[in-house]
């Protein structure tokens, strides 16, 4: 199964949010053994590099958390042609349309986010951590 995390999953697991570390760490559990195929998209990733850099206020720690986020999860390039399908003006908010956009062209079946809304006009399904274990797990 192939699912986008959303940066907020990512950051719920690096910053600690309580109490959306549970399951959003059990996602990226399953990314780490190989349950799933994980996927951020590349402009996920500098939004990462960056609210990590204000949270932890440590370039080290900012890499080694990276570091670590890019053993478990791949990266879906982002192009020109998602960027110019992305932007237009019935969109609430750019940053996720352009992971609808990356995550459907790249053929995935879910992103899963806490912020479903930003998503309800997307081709791939959004869907919240603890909704997206349940439905994992079920179909085992």
């Amino acid at each position: 199964m192939k699912v986008v995390i959303d940066s907020n999953v990512i950051l719920d697991v690096f910053q600690n949010r309580v109490p959306f570390v549970q399951f959003s760490s059990r996602v990226l559990r399953l990314a780490e053994t190989k349950q799933i195929k994980g996927y951020v998209t590349a402009n996920s990733i500098t939004d990462i590099h960056y609210l990590l850099g204000r949270h932890l206020k440590n370039k080290k720690e900012v890499h080694e958390a990276l570091n670590t986020l890019l053993q478990l999860v791949d990266i879906i390039d982002v192009t020109a042609k998602d960027v110019r399908k992305a932007f237009h003006p019935d969109v609430g908010d750019f940053e996720d349309e352009l992971i609808s956009v990356c995550a459907e062209r790249a053929k995935m079946e879910y992103i899963i986010t806490r912020n479903i809304k930003d998503f309800t006009n997307s081709h791939v399904t959004a869907i919240t951590p603890d909704d997206f274990l349940e439905k994992f797990y079920e179909h085992l």
